[in-house]
C-alpha cells in the first residue's frame, strides 16, 4: 500500500493511493494515519479495504504522510563515496544522529532558510518507518519490526553542522529541515530495499544520482544497530544516509539560495519538490 495524508496544516485527512494512481479518501475508515495504523493489526485492517469503494480526491497539499513521528533518527556518512566527498572516513560503526521533530515537512512544502544561512545542502535519503516495537533485535529480525518506507530530504545548514562546535543537531534540525514523503510505502511493496535507485536536482541539473547498495550499513543492520541503543516505537523514523553530490562535494561548493527548487526521488517511493525561501516564519507557521 501507498499511504498518505492531505490538507492544510492542522487538517490533514488519512489517504491512499490505489493501483491506478488514483488517490482515495480514507476518512470514513478511519480519522487519521497515526503511529498505531502502522502496526501489523492496523496494517492488515487497512489491507481489506476495497480501494474502489473509497472517494476519490485531488489533494491541494501532502502532508507527512503519518502522524505522531516519534523520533527522527539520522545516520551519517553511511554511503562511501559520500564520506569521501566530504573529507570524512568510512564510520565503523553507524554515525547517529537526531534530527528536530519541529524540522518535519510535507514533501512539496517551502524549504525556509535559518536567519544568515549560506551553507544549507540537499541530501536525498531512503527513509524506514518502525511498525512495531524494536528492542535488542538481531538482523533477522529487524526488517519485520519496519512498517514502510519514504522518500527524506535531510536538509542540512553546514556552517551549523560543521563549524558551530561540531555538533550535528544544530545543522540538521532547523525548520522545515526534513521534508517527507509523499507516501509510506509499505514493506511488502519493498521487496528488496538494498536495491533503490535514488536521485536528487537542484533547478533541473542532477547532482545526486545512487542506489541503496551502496550503503555502508544496510536498512537490517540499521534497525538492529540501533535497538541496542534505545527502544524504536512504531511512527519512528530512521534517516539512512545520502549518496554522493551533495553541495558541500561540490568544487567549489555550492549552497541553496532562495529562489532554488529541489526535485528528488526513490523508486517506487515517490517524488518530492520543494521551493527554496529565504527567512519567512509566515511560511513555516501557515
Amino acid at each position: 500500500m501507498k499511504l498518505m495524508r492531505h490538507g492544510r496544516k492542522g487538517q490533514e485527512k488519512p489517504a491512499l493511493v490505489d493501483a491506478t494512481g488514483q488517490v482515495r479518501d480514507l476518512s470514513a475508515v478511519l480519522p487519521d494515519i497515526t503511529a498505531a495504523t502502522l502496526s501489523p493489526e492496523g496494517l492488515a485492517r487497512l489491507r481489506d479495504i476495497d480501494a474502489a469503494t473509497l472517494p476519490a480526491v485531488q489533494p491541494q497539499r501532502i502532508a507527512p504522510p503519518w502522524s505522531g513521528l516519534g523520533k527522527f533518527i539520522c545516520i551519517g556518512l553511511n554511503y562511501a563515496d559520500h564520506a569521501a566527498e566530504s573529507g570524512q572516513p568510512v564510520p565503523k560503526e553507524p554515525i547517529v544522529f537526531m534530527k528536530a521533530t519541529s524540522a518535519l515537512i510535507g514533501c512539496n512544502d517551502p524549504v525556509v532558510l535559518p536567519q544568515g544561512s549560506v551553507k544549507s545542502d540537499w541530501e536525498v535519503e531512503l527513509g524506514v518507518v518502525i511498525g512495531s516495537k524494536a528492542r535488542y533485535v538481531s538482523e533477522n529480525e529487524a526488517l519485520a519490526h519496519v512498517a514502510g518506507y519514504c522518500v527524506v530530504n535531510d536538509l542540512s545548514e553546514r556552517e551549523y553542522q560543521l563549524e558551530r562546535g561540531s555538533q550535528w543537531d544544530k545543522g540538521k534540525g532547523c525548520d522545515t529541515f526534513g521534508p517527507v514523503g509523499p507516501w509510506l510505502v509499505t514493506r511488502d511493496e519493498v521487496p528488496d530495499p538494498q536495491d533503490l535507485g535514488l536521485w536528487l536536482e537542484v533547478n533541473g541539473k542532477r547532482f545526486q544520482d545512487g542506489n541503496t547498495r551502496t550503503m555502508v550499513f544496510g536498512v537490517a543492520a540499521l534497525v538492529s544497530y540501533l535497538s541496542r541503543f534505545m527502544t524504536l516505537y512504531p511512527g519512528d523514523l530512521i534517516s539512512t544516509g545520502t549518496p554522493p553530490g551533495v553541495g558541500l562535494g561540490m568544487k567549489p561548493p555550492l549552497y541553496l539560495k532562495p529562489g532554488d527548487e529541489m526535485r528528488l526521488g526513490i523508486s517506487g517511493l515517490g517524488e518530492q519538490r520543494q521551493r527554496v525561501h529565504a527567512w519567512n516564519p509566515a511560511l513555516i507557521d501557515e
